[in-house]
């Protein structure tokens, strides 16, 4: 399953969902703004970034990183984006807090002496999802978490948990129609085998078809995502990908960026890039 596409989305569409999961939030939670940031002088992305507004009284910025792959280096990675970032930026921050999100203790690394001053200290919080409790007890975006992290057995009674939650939450019609959007995204990639329409009908019976303008825009916010988000992994595996490239990624179909976001794990220098490109140009 692509978490990281699945978590750029959530905290996308629910920034204030970092705040649940840290001890104290800032007063102006509220006004934060989240994005995936490259730095550049590194080639490194930071996966989430959380920024205060202007007026924001001490500034403190927030990092977070989807873990859902062994990596032994996590912590040296992440602890030099974020003092890279810190020193590069142009604003001067007072404080900051990085959120680290693992499905369980087994994906952590082990040995993390040389960080443990910061990896121990109030300024870092790490998340594993299977000792949240169950996500029936949790809030919409918590759940929308858990749910990326539930059995298949279990997801789909899961999944209509959360859309039963959301029908009955005070919310705006444009969040429900969010969360429902991120239910059926993260059940279609648990049941890749299966449709979207597939799944759609499975949550929730027959739907009536949205009006195509509507649709068209959907599927290009999503294949603007993807591409940002398969970019970014692109960038983390090889250094800035060429620019000459990056059209050529653009005019994948979002099916394709889908699946070169799996097929790059493969890939061992950029040759292995350019030659998956080259065979899978539209047209071709």
């Amino acid at each position: 399953m692509r978490r990281d596409t699945l978590f750029y989305q959530l905290f996308k569409q629910f920034p204030g969902l970092i705040f649940e999961l840290v001890d104290q939030k800032p007063p102006e939670a509220a006004d934060y703004q989240f994005d995936s940031i490259e730095v550049k002088e590194t080639a490194f992305r930071i996966d989430g970034v959380f920024l205060p507004p202007d007026h924001a009284n001490p500034k403190i910025a927030f990092f977070a990183e989807v873990q859902f792959q062994e990596d032994k280096d996590l912590y040296h990675r992440f602890f030099t984006e974020i003092m890279t970032f810190l020193y590069r930026h142009k604003i001067r921050y007072d404080n900051w807090f990085g959120v680290i999100i693992f499905p369980s203790r087994s994906l952590e690394p082990s040995n993390y002496l040389i960080h443990d001053v910061l990896i121990d200290s109030y300024k870092v919080k790490r998340i594993y999802l299977d000792e949240l409790g169950d996500l029936e007890n949790q809030s919409l975006g918590i759940g929308l978490m858990l749910l990326t992290n539930t059995p298949e057995n279990k997801a789909r009674e899961a999944a209509k948990t959360l859309l039963k939650k959301a029908q009955n939450t005070e919310v705006e019609n444009l969040e429900k129609q969010a969360i429902i959007d991120l239910v059926t995204k993260i059940m279609t990639y648990k049941f890749n085998k299966l449709s979207r329409e597939e799944v759609e009908a499975m949550l929730l019976g027959p739907i009536t078809e949205e009006p195509r303008a509507i649709r068209e825009w959907k599927e290009e916010a999503s294949k603007k995502e993807a591409v940002l988000l398969v970019t970014r992994q692109l960038n983390r595996r090889f250094g800035t990908v060429p620019q000459e490239l990056l059209p050529k990624i653009e005019q994948l179909s979002r099916e394709q960026i889908e699946t070169l976001a799996e097929d790059l794990l493969d890939f061992s220098v950029l040759t292995d890039l350019e030659n998956w490109l080259q065979q899978n140009q539209p047209n071709q």
